[in-house]
Order: structure tokens, then C-alpha cells, then sequence
């Protein structure tokens, strides 16, 4: 994990008014919930009374109870209630309070903030999540690897002709010219395909390419966007579970027609679509070993894996801040 930032962990239709998720993220059992002010609370899940998990419990009066023995906390983790020390108590329960995550919320998804003290700054984020002429439709998929394996899929270009053959990857393109990689500011990386079919002629070298209008922009620490056109987007963000579980979180956007209800069905269809794509992607990634990758591993890298050395380098450099 990458520290002090703003992870992407949970799409806000998930949680819902008076509900508690239970959720495993940065290999800890949490809790999310909502006040009704609408503020968030993402908290340790097992009560630190007796270790009964917050997950079976309910909200009331903004604050999460333990079904065990009614203990409640608010979104902060701060132990607010003891039932059985009475409403009057004036004891310091501190020894109760919870850790917890600062939140935000932004276009429907929900960002934790990983790191030491308060938070700095506000998650960064790609236009289209903001931007309500927009529609999309969401979906989510478990993979059985380290988060950075799932990134690093959808920064590889030479796949393409191999795993979706039958899909994006048709016309047997296997060689891939560059590819091209820049670095838009200090946090956001992009590249394109450039591959085409093999006639025996010499790839391009990377200052040979350009970044195609059809590309692939990702933001650290675990946000992506491929660019179809100004008007097909397909955005993912990575969920770190654990050491060898992540999320992918994966959604289409549109405003072909400008017409909400049909661009609204075209989302849905956009996703079935994507859901084809990565369980492809999948399917491959999973007998990856080790699960996790690291900037130096027993691999022997070429050319078109260059978008994968430079987001290596990088997380390798925000991990030894």
C-alpha cells in the first residue's frame, strides 16, 4: 500500500440510508454507515467490547450499535454509549474508541483516506466522475491477486491480440509500436495502444508514437480511465482487500443521445460488455505468481511493458516516501 492517500473503496449506491457494509478493505474488517447528515463513518468492525462484529448491528440516532451488548459509536469511532454504565455515566471510555477512516464522497464513490494524522487534500479525481451529463452503469468483480496486479492489467498493451481475441483485442495486432507514456502531473500517467498486425516490419520506437484519442490515463493511488471518445468513457477504480484479493470496480459512461432513459440503457449494455472484457482479463491474471507485484521481480520485461515499469517506478518511489 501506498500511504497518505485517497483511496476510491466503495461506490455510494452500496451503502444505503440506515444500513451498516460490512467490507474488507486494506486487510482490516471494517464497517461503513451514515449519519443523517449524510456524513460517513468508516470504522474497525469488531466492537471493542467483546470483538462482536459492528457488521450485524444497526444505526440509531447516527450512531452504529452493537448488537451484543448495545454499545454504541459514532462516525468517528468514538465510543458514545455504554447501556450498561447508564446514560448518566460520566466514565472516560476512551479505551472504547475505534479506529477509523476519514471519508469523501464524490460522484457516487466513496474514498478513504490510508495515512498517518488528517487528511491532506481531496481525492483526485477524473472529470467525468463530477460531471452529471453523464450517465453510468456500475459493477463489481472479485480477483484473487494484489491490487497492483489488477492495475497493471489494464496498463498492458501487448495482451490485447491474446487475451480478447474475440473481443477489443480482434484483427491480430501482436505487434505493438512504443508505446508512447506521459506523465500528465505528478499523480496522473497515460499511454495508448499502437499495435498493429505483424508484416515483418521494425516496431516504432516511443518517440516515434503520440497518444491516440482512444487512451488510457490512470491516477494513483488506484483510479483509471480509458478515453473511447468524448462521449464513451470507461472508468475503474481498484479496491484493495488484502494482500491477495482485490475489487475491481468498473463503470461505463455515456451521453451519446443526450437523452438520460436511453443513455442510461446504454450504460447497462456498456457494462455487460465490460464485464465480458474483464472476466477475460481475469481469467489470465489470477495464475499470476507472486500475487503481488514489486518494481523488481523475476520477470524478464520488453518495450510495450514500458506503461507497467513506469507505474512500478512510481509506487515504488510513493512507498519509500
Amino acid at each position: 500500500m501506498i500511504k497518505n492517500q485517497w483511496y476510491a473503496v466503495l461506490s455510494s449506491h452500496e451503502l444505503k440510508n440506515g444500513k451498516i457494509v460490512g467490507a474488507r478493505r486494506f486487510g482490516e474488517n471494517l464497517i461503513f454507515f451514515r449519519d443523517s447528515k449524510g456524513e460517513i463513518g468508516c470504522i474497525s468492525s469488531l466492537c471493542a467490547h467483546r470483538g462482536a462484529s459492528l457488521a450485524k448491528g444497526c444505526v440509531t440516532d447516527d450512531h452504529v450499535r452493537c448488537p451484543f451488548h448495545g454499545i454504541e459509536y459514532d462516525v468517528t469511532g468514538k465510543c458514545v454509549y455504554v447501556p450498561s454504565e447508564g446514560r448518566a455515566s460520566a466514565a472516560d471510555y476512551s479505551r472504547f474508541h475505534m479506529k477509523h477512516y476519514a471519508t469523501k464522497e464524490i460522484g457516487g464513490i466513496i474514498f478513504a483516506w490510508y495515512g498517518d494524522g488528517e487528511p491532506v487534500g481531496e481525492p483526485d479525481v477524473f472529470d467525468v466522475v463530477k460531471d452529471t451529463s453523464y450517465t453510468y452503469d456500475h459493477i463489481n468483480d472479485m480477483w484473487n491477486v494484489h491490487y497492483s496486479r489488477v492495475i497493471e492489467n489494464q496498463l498492458d498493451v501487448s495482451h490485447l491480440a491474446f487475451v480478447h481475441r474475440t473481443t477489443i483485442g480482434r484483427g491480430d495486432k501482436r505487434l505493438c509500436n512504443g508505446p508512447k507514456v506521459v506523465w500528465l502531473d505528478d499523480n496522473t500517467l497515460q499511454t495508448s495502444a499502437n499495435n498493429e498486425v505483424d508484416t515483418g516490419q521494425t516496431p516504432k520506437s516511443a518517440e516515434d508514437c503520440v497518444i491516440k484519442e482512444t487512451n488510457l490515463t490512470f491516477k494513483f493511488p488506484n483510479m483509471w480511465l480509458n478515453h473511447v471518445t468524448d462521449k464513451i468513457m470507461i472508468l475503474a477504480y481498484f479496491v484493495p482487500v488484502d494482500d491477495e484479493h482485490a475489487i475491481i470496480s468498473l463503470r461505463f459512461y455515456n451521453k451519446i443521445t443526450g437523452v438520460r432513459a436511453i443513455d442510461k440503457a446504454i450504460a447497462w449494455l456498456g457494462s455487460r460488455a465490460n464485464k465480458i472484457v474483464e472476466r477475460q482479463d481475469k481469467r489470465i491474471v489470477e495464475t499470476q505468481l507472486p500475487v503481488r507485484s514489486e518494481l523488481r521481480m523475476r520477470e524478464s520485461l520488453v518495450a510495450a511493458d514500458m506503461p507497467i515499469i513506469e507505474y512500478r517506478s512510481k509506487r515504488d518511489s510513493l512507498q519509500n516516501l
